[in-house]
């Protein structure tokens, strides 16, 4: 946007080519916007900058320095969003707010204005030195933030949810009755739920919520009522964080919204249920669809809600690119494809088991074969792929779909996860009759998993006869990029954590610093730690006798399986994640 008005003044012979460089010069060494460094080096006049951008904009530009604004009109934004955003309200008529703002595209700033106030937002241009100097004389009481929250903690782009308390306490003497909690949970009927459900105020924070979640990349949001507290989190990067408190009244109306949007029964209140909402949202000028998988669960002061975020845009396809170790990735891409056998991923929850699994099929997915898959959900689509969404209201499971696959004529069959006995009965015979079967386990590492199968009745030459390869990982965040710093450890400790002397002795781990970009974490983005078992013939001999997990791993370590600790020893070496993060997601 910079050069665009550096261009423009130009074309307008408000300033030459030198004094632009110049103000370029300054901007980079000082940082903000190029009309105001333009400014402060002499070369323009406010006047002149409102005028282009208001012919940049197409919107009326105002001159600050000649107005005098009302002070009831000033206290309707706090003064830590005007300074976040640059902007100054300027008049109110009727249900239309003006305001003063050098930047009238960023729709950030108006949707968050029109949170706050109820009113619709009229923006006009002004010069970013006219704005700063009417935000100190307008704001001069207000040194801070108006609830303590200073602008600077929250990042561009993002919503501010740490002033939707005050705003929600505010925008509900609109109607305020109708958002009054009527004792117990079970003293509101339908009718009001579905009412509170589908006021202003109660939508605008629900759309605030759900959209701050996309934009920060959140994987989960976690809406949670407690006895005298309601807060939302946000699940970033694997660590949830609170991003707001709401005020408790306004818990069952919340709550019936979502369940309206996801098209569950707002009247139900004592059972669990699931569903789905699916979003299109606008992004530089594109639009993409975003689904959340919604869960509600009674609790002790109400129903808690989670949703995962799936957005097929972060879908990681490229298997090179999860975080295999090259060796890892060897055997596992041998083993996916190969004609028959089964292939399982473990780990727990929120391990990548999903991402993993689709990566595989998309590596495999020609035109020659015949893929059928059953989850529970279906998370995203995959063309050239027979999905198959699991029901067990009406009796479909994986054992009923695995049964129905087999006389599809299937070549590559998914099973979302081998839950009992029967499954992976099927499952085991399926890879025994020339088909590739792919599914997961929850166990903790990749030898466990054989005795897994066994302790579910499958009896061991079945085992040893089916499983070609056995797939345990996990999630570590990697090491922000932008801040990353080496962090030199002795030795001996690093010797503690599994290195060998040799490499303890050239290794130097790295930590992030924590900066703008990822939130102060010092993380930003995640990557995976893999431990992948190829089951040789030594191996299967092993199965057959009945070796113990300890045996087995013994076996597969000399045969040049890397442990999910060794695989994190290798992220650590190479930068990617910190000592601290492998230490929590995995043992020597």
């Amino acid at each position: 946007m910079a050069v665009r008005i550096g261009e423009l003044l130009l074309k307008e012979e408000c300033i030459t080519a030198l004094q632009l460089q110049e103000a370029l010069d300054r901007q980079e060494e000082h940082g903000g916007k190029l009309g105001f460094n333009l400014a402060q080096l002499g070369f323009v006049e406010d006047d002149e900058i409102a005028s282009v951008l208001s012919k940049q904009y197409g919107v009326p530009s105002i001159n600050l320095t000649q107005f005098d604004i009302d002070a009831s009109v000033i206290q309707l934004v706090p003064a830590a969003t005007a300074r976040k955003y640059e902007i100054v309200p300027v008049s109110r008529d009727g249900a239309t707010l003006t305001i003063a703002m050098s930047d009238p595209t960023n729709v950030f700033a108006v949707d968050d204005i029109k949170f706050m106030t109820g009113y619709q937002v009229e923006p006009v241009v002004a010069a970013q030195t006219a704005l700063v100097a009417a935000i100190e004389r307008y704001y001069a009481s207000d040194n801070g933030s108006s609830d303590g929250t200073s602008s600077d903690d929250i990042e561009h782009g993002e919503i501010q949810l740490a002033l939707a308390s005050q705003a929600l306490e505010e925008l509900s003497v609109v109607d305020g009755d109708d958002l009054e909690v009527l004792g117990e949970a079970d003293d509101l009927d339908v009718v009001t739920l579905e009412r509170q459900g589908g006021e202003a105020p109660v939508v605008r924070l629900v759309n605030v919520v759900l959209a701050s979640a996309i934009q920060k990349g959140a994987s989960d949001i976690h809406i949670e009522p407690y006895e005298k507290e309601y807060r939302v989190r946000y699940r970033i990067d694997g660590t949830l964080y609170t991003v707001m408190s709401p005020p408790l009244k306004f818990r069952d109306a919340i709550t019936s919204r979502l369940k309206i949007m996801a098209k569950l029964d707002i009247a139900e209140k004592r059972l669990p249920q699931d569903g789905r909402i699916k979003l299109r949202l606008s992004v530089e000028g594109g639009a993409k669809e975003i689904d959340f998988r919604v869960s509600c669960l009674p609790t002790l002061f109400g129903e808690k809600i989670v949703m995962r975020l799936l957005d097929r845009s972060k879908l990681m396809l490229d298997m090179t690119k999860l975080g295999f170790e090259s060796h890892s990735l060897s055997r596992f891409e041998d083993a996916i494809s190969r004609p028959w056998g089964l292939v399982l991923v473990t780990g727990p929850t929120g391990s990548g088991k999903t991402n993993t699994l689709y990566s595989a099929i998309s590596k495999i997915n020609i035109s020659g074969t015949n893929i059928m898959t059953a989850e529970d959900p279906v998370e995203f689509n995959l063309t050239g792929v027979n999905q198959v969404q699991m029901r067990e209201n009406i009796g479909l499971n994986f054992a009923a779909a695995l049964r129905s696959f087999l006389r599809q004529d299937p070549n590559i069959i998914l099973v979302g996860e081998i839950r009992d006995f029967e499954t992976a009965e099927i499952a085991v015979k399926a890879a025994l009759t020339g088909h590739l079967v792919l599914s997961t386990l929850h166990t903790n590492d990749a030898p466990s998993t054989v005795n897994r199968l066994m302790n579910m009745g499958i009896e061991p030459f079945l085992v040893a006869s089916a499983v070609n390869l056995i797939c345990a990982q996990r999630l570590v965040r990697r090491v922000c990029e932008d801040c990353a710093e080496e962090h030199p450890m002795p030795a001996p400790a690093l010797e503690e954590i599994g290195f060998d002397a040799e490499q303890a002795a050239t290794v130097v781990p790295r930590k992030g610093a924590g900066c703008e970009r990822c939130r102060e974490t010092g993380y930003k983005g995640r990557v995976g730690l893999y431990e992948v078992l190829q089951v040789t013939d030594d191996l299967r001999e092993m199965i057959l006798r009945g070796s113990s997990t300890l045996d087995i791993r013994r076996k597969a370590i000399e045969d040049g399986m890397l442990t999910l600790r060794a695989s994190g020893l290798h992220k650590i070496a190479a930068g990617q994640t910190s000592i601290e993060e492998v230490l929590k997601e995995t043992v020597r």
